[in-house]
């Protein structure tokens, strides 16, 4: 009986210990206010000579007429512009180290419907990734199972898994996450005629009739995993496990059966993006489309559909050998004409820092500027169901904010402070770090 009593009383103590440690925690988190800048909340108009408040992880206070908390850390802001931190809605961020080692590499799963997979259950929080991209003013980014892209290694699956949101700070996953499932990722099958051998490096030939029989297999798949899913979902939650079979792949498909969950639909050619858009009006999923090289040629079907689109990198190669050299630069202006909302995804990690000069390209060929920022901060943060919490800085939302010194989408332009979820975080990084050692190396005798 003693040493029950003596167990609760420890149990006690250390319960109240680790309280007091918690309060004081919250009691010490410091509050910032960044004063004499020119904000930019793309909330409304830009905010001359601003204070911006941050406190508790989030924005407390933006505008001219603001109360600077007692003991806050002031950064002077004169002559630097505070935005929304950039948002990358399409990248590898913590799922692939090095492409060519594939122990690195963790962006697919055996097998070619894997709805239950879930990018943050293998994001790798200690990536050298992640401190390169925050440098460039990425504040948050999406974790995309079998998004492709340079890194990828030529895996695909049809359902490759469910994409997680994530802060670009954290010990731990669950320090980093957002939210854990943002959409299910759905690489839309193709008639492919030729495919390329990675184990021979050689490409193959296959006839028309062929390679057609294999497209309407796996869309047919893909439709009896998704009437599985409606009636898994009519079971589920009627009875107790006795009543029917728990499958966990079904289980995971039910959130987007039920039109809670989006579809990320990956496609490039206009007859892939039809035939994407008709399936998931047929099955009524909610759709949005990542990477759409020719998403110009259907935009008025996006914009009916109301299906907004994920554009690759600007400097990409055109498709077709005749395509216009600026095709992909050119897109995005059209698009947005056409009323089909954009954001711009990096699809990797190598190049994941250069989000903010891909969507600058698109400006130089067409597309607003205005349009151009948002689609890197407000319109990813819309497109996933995040604006309530990123994208704009307003009172309420999370901290995730950059001051530089000019323009976010320029290359010359430098991330003065960075702040994730409210908590200055330093910008160096493996990049950095290599260039100092080498710019600062001894002369050849």
């Amino acid at each position: 009986m003693k040493r029950v009593l003596l167990a609760r009383i420890v149990v006690l103590f250390v319960a109240c210990v680790c309280a007091a440690d918690f309060a004081f925690a919250q009691e010490a988190a410091p509050a910032y206010a960044i004063t004499h800048a020119k904000i930019f909340t793309l909330a409304g108009a830009p905010i001359e000579d601003g204070i911006l408040v941050i406190r508790d992880g989030k924005i407390a206070a933006v505008g001219t007429n603001v109360d600077v908390p007692a003991g806050a850390q002031v950064i002077d802001g004169k002559g630097l512009e505070v935005y929304p931190g950039l948002f990358d809605p399409v990248t590898q961020i913590g799922l692939s180290e090095i492409a060519a080692v594939s122990a690195t590499v963790d962006t697919t799963e055996t097998g070619l419907f894997n709805p239950d997979a879930v990018a943050a259950d293998a994001v790798l929080p200690s990536s050298e990734h992640i401190p390169v991209t925050r440098a460039a003013g990425i504040t948050e980014v999406l974790a995309v199972p079998d998004s492709g892209g340079f890194d990828s290694r030529g895996s695909r699956n049809i359902l490759g898994g469910q994409a997680s949101a994530i802060h670009l700070s954290g010990w731990t996953i669950n320090d980093m996450l957002i939210k854990k499932s943002v959409a299910m990722v759905l690489d839309w099958p193709k008639i492919e005629t030729r495919s390329f051998d990675y184990a021979t490096f050689t490409r193959k030939t296959k006839p028309f009739a062929e390679a057609k029989q294999e497209y309407d297999k796996q869309v047919n798949e893909l439709s009896d995993w998704l009437d599985n899913a409606r009636h898994y979902a009519q079971a589920w939650g009627h009875g107790g496990p006795a009543e029917y079979q728990r499958d966990l792949k079904l289980e995971a498909l039910v959130p987007v059966v039920r039109g809670e969950l989006p579809v990320l639909v990956f496609a490039q050619r206009a007859r892939d993006i039809r035939s994407a858009v008709e399936f998931c009006d047929k099955q009524k999923l909610k759709m949005i489309l990542a990477g759409g090289a020719e998403a110009y040629k259907v935009k008025e079907l996006l914009r009916s559909k109301n299906v907004p689109v994920v554009l690759q990198p600007t400097l990409t190669l055109p498709l077709d050998e005749d395509d216009p050299y600026d095709r992909s630069l050119t897109e995005p202006a059209e698009l947005a004409e056409a009323r089909v909302k954009i954001a711009f995804g990096s699809f990797d990690n190598s190049f994941a820092r250069r989000l903010g000069q891909q969507a600058a390209n698109a400006v130089a060929y067409g597309l607003p500027y205005e349009e151009a920022l948002k689609a890197v901060t407000l319109y990813p943060a819309q497109i996933f169901g995040l604006a309530d919490q990123i994208g704009t800085l307003e009172s309420g939302k999370i901290a995730n904010v950059i001051v530089t010194n000019g323009d976010p989408l320029e290359l010359t332009t430098d991330v003065r402070y960075l702040f994730i979820k409210g908590q200055l975080t330093p910008t160096d990084n493996k990049h950095k770090a290599l260039y100092e050692k080498y710019l600062n190396r001894p002369a050849a005798k």
